[in-house]
This record gives structure tokens, sequence and C-alpha cells, in this order.
């Protein structure tokens, strides 16, 4: 990227930390989605007219999603760019150095439905009665059905859940605050047996001194998602359930899934996981419209066989 394009690109990524305090990991996809926009403006030279970030048109946008298709991208890592784009060129606007989005007219592409994949009701409460029990070291046992009731009773995301402090548990109001995606905060509730898990995890780690309720090696700072994956995954072959179907991911699509297969409405789903759009939440309505389907079977007079 050129000089200025790298100053505008810097100030966007700066708005993103301070504006919506987006994470490293995020700030370092968009760098890279907008580098590589840059570059297919540069590889196609001269049929761009020798555009840069800055300065680029609608054309150099649509060949750009259409090379991305010829490359064999998924609709869902198009769809990402496109946005990256988007927000790229709307801070643009915004900030005065363009007139225009050339992104405006620009469709993403069309995403395939994906249901989540869930765990039975069954299967999760084995998880926690069989696979936190019998781990090579006694400690991680209490790791393990701490973090596990905890994912499972409240819809955490991992990043969530290793960021609670040791002080959680003391806390014995029936919600708890959470910090979520883009700093937004949410109350979620905590059931007895995860306060109680996390109880005597914390009275096991008293000497240790951490500030986290799930400490890494170092007590100072907090487990890391890989040390996570390690425990959960020796969980799933305790409780003699597949490892590749026991996420963390997984755990909070339970969480949804079976709130919604027993009366919760989709406006309080979308307020227990901290979705800001309640189009996300929606992934969930097959749930909702299966339960539907067993309702009107169950009880319409014209669905019950042999029925006038």
């Amino acid at each position: 990227m050129s000089g200025s394009s790298d100053r505008h690109v810097e100030a966007f990524l700066e708005m993103l930390a301070a504006e919506r305090n987006a994470a490293a990991r995020t700030r370092a996809a968009y760098e890279s989605d907008l580098a590589d926009f840059a570059a297919h403006m540069v590889a196609r030279r001269p049929a761009d007219g020798g555009e840069s970030l800055l300065t680029a048109g609608p054309a150099v946008v649509q060949s750009y999603m259409a090379s991305l298709g010829a490359l064999g991208f998924s609709a869902r890592t198009s769809a990402r760019r496109l946005s990256c784009l988007r927000q790229f060129y709307r801070f643009l606007l915004r900030e005065g150095l363009r007139e225009d989005d050339p992104t405006a007219r620009e469709r993403a592409p069309k995403l395939p439905a994906s249901l989540p994949k869930v765990l039975s009701e069954e299967e999760v409460r084995h998880l926690i009665e069989a696979g936190t029990t019998g781990h090579d070291d006694p400690r991680r046992d209490l790791v393990a059905h701490a973090a596990i009731a905890l994912l499972y009773t409240t819809g955490l995301r991992i990043s969530e859940l290793l960021s609670l402090p040791a002080s959680l548990p003391q806390n014995q109001a029936p919600m708890v605050l959470v910090r979520g995606k883009g700093g937004r905060e949410r109350l979620v509730p905590i059931s007895e047996d995860a306060r109680n898990a996390a109880k005597r995890l914390i009275a096991h780690d008293r000497k240790l001194g951490s500030p986290w309720l799930f400490p890494g090696r170092d007590p100072a700072r907090a487990l890391t998602r890989q040390g996570f994956d390690k425990i959960l995954h020796q969980s799933a072959l305790l409780a003699d359930i597949d490892p590749a179907r026991v996420t963390p991911h997984v755990l909070r699509h339970a969480f949804a899934s079976h709130l919604l297969g027993r009366g919760a409405d989709l406006r309080a789903l979308q307020m227990l996981l901290g979705h800001a759009d309640i189009a996300t939440t929606q992934i969930y309505t097959h749930v909702l419209t299966e339960r539907l389907r067993q309702l009107v079977e169950a009880h319409h007079p014209l669905a019950t066989p042999g029925a006038a």
C-alpha cells in the first residue's frame, strides 16, 4: 500500500480500537483484508486506472469480489471481506476523505443456511457428571466442572468465560455482569451448581492469589483458550462423547437451543447471548419451528388422527 493509504488504514484501525473496542485479532484481520484488496488493484493495473485504496471505484470492488469467487473463497469469507471494505469506506466518508462509497451497490454473497451443531440435554448432563471427574490432575476436575457448568448455564463466549474474575462466585446475586464483544455489558443468570463449582475451584486455588477465576500456569494470567481446549477434549473423552462435537461454541449453542426448546423467546435469548442484532439470534428459529410443529400436531383438532 502507498504511504497515503497506510495512514488512512492506520486511522481506520485506530477508530476500530477506540470506538468499537475491537480486539487485536479483529484489527489484524481487517488490515489483512485491506492489504489483499490493495494487492488486487496493483495486479489489475492499468485496468483500474491506477486507483488506490483512497480512490477505488465501484468497478474495482466488483472485480475484487468476482476474483474471490473465482479463487474458490467461501461465501462467508467473501461476505466478511466486503463488510471490511464497507466499514473502511464509510469511515472515509465520515472523515470527509471521500464523497461516495464504492461498495454501496455491491451485494454481499448469499450465505448458506447453517444450523449449529447441538448436544442433547442428556449429553450435556453426562458431560458435566462424567466428564468432570477422572482427569489426570484432580484440579482439572474442578476447572472442568466450573467451566462447563458456566458455559452451559450462561451461554458465555469462551473469551468471556476465561476473563471472569476470581471474585465472581462470592457475589450471591442471581445475575452476574459480563463484558462481551465491543465492550457491551449484559447481565446473565448463574445457576447454583455453576456457582458452587466455581467456589470449590476458588477454594482450591486460594494460595495462588490469582485475580482470575480460571488462572493459567502463570497465576497472573488467565487460562488460555488452547489450555482450556485440552481440558474440554479430555472431558469429552471421559463422557464417551466424540471430542470433535464438544467445543465452547457448541455448549453456547446448546444453552440457546435448549432454552428455546423449553419455551424461551428470541428477544430474551438475544439479551442473554449478548447479540447486538436479533438477526444473529434468529439462527435458532429452527428450534422454535419444530416446537410449534409439535404443538400443532399434539393439540390442533384437525391434526389428530380420526378427527372430524
